[in-house]
């Protein structure tokens, strides 16, 4: 299992099946918050949907075309990262991220972006990383901004949430522009 460390306090851990429990545990809790701008959480209602879910990104890891990170900080998982719809024609994938609302506002995601964007271009030899979001998510619009990512455009009606379709703004980062710190 891959282990990316963010730094003293924070550590992205691929996911394992034995984290389930604990991973639908924080699902739930924080149900009513990503429900808001994530359409999947309607469909994790018991621990057996995040086990499948774990168990389906082992699987991508496997095919190299997505891993997925619990985002541990103190030793607490407080979210999940990933990196998914890797393409390697075009050498790009894309990174989707979520965390409690106990951990924002600490620097836990972009820190945990920017560990991911560096394992991306460098171990992985991507070209291109891109963060798509809600328009209308102003929260997570603000990680790819300090990262320094391009705004690429808006996807108009890309996505369906709770019934509607949504805008989804696409922001990406090549290789060639990743100043890591």
């Amino acid at each position: 299992m891959l282990e990316l460390p963010v730094n003293d306090t924070t550590l992205l851990r691929q996911l394992r099946t034995t984290d389930a429990p604990e991973l639908f545990r924080l699902i739930n809790h924080c149900r009513k918050t990503l429900r808001k701008f994530l359409p999947w959480v309607d469909y994790n209602t018991n621990e057996e949907h995040s086990l499948r879910f774990i168990e389906l990104m082992m699987r991508k890891a496997d095919e190299q075309e997505a891993v997925a990170f619990g985002i541990w900080f103190n030793n607490q998982l407080c979210g999940v990262i990933d990196l998914h719809d890797w393409d390697h024609t075009l050498q790009k994938a894309e990174i989707g991220y979520w965390i409690t609302p106990e951990a924002q506002g600490r620097g836990i995601v972009t820190q945990s972006c920017k560990t991911l964007i560096g394992y991306a271009f460098a171990a992985m030899r991507l070209n291109k990383v891109e963060i798509r979001f809600v328009l209308q998510n102003e929260k997570s619009a603000q990680i790819p901004i300090k990262l320094g990512f391009a705004k690429e455009g808006i996807l108009r009606q890309s996505a369906k949430l709770h019934g509607q379709y949504v805008d989804m703004v696409v922001m990406g980062m090549l290789r060639k522009d990743w100043k890591p710190q």
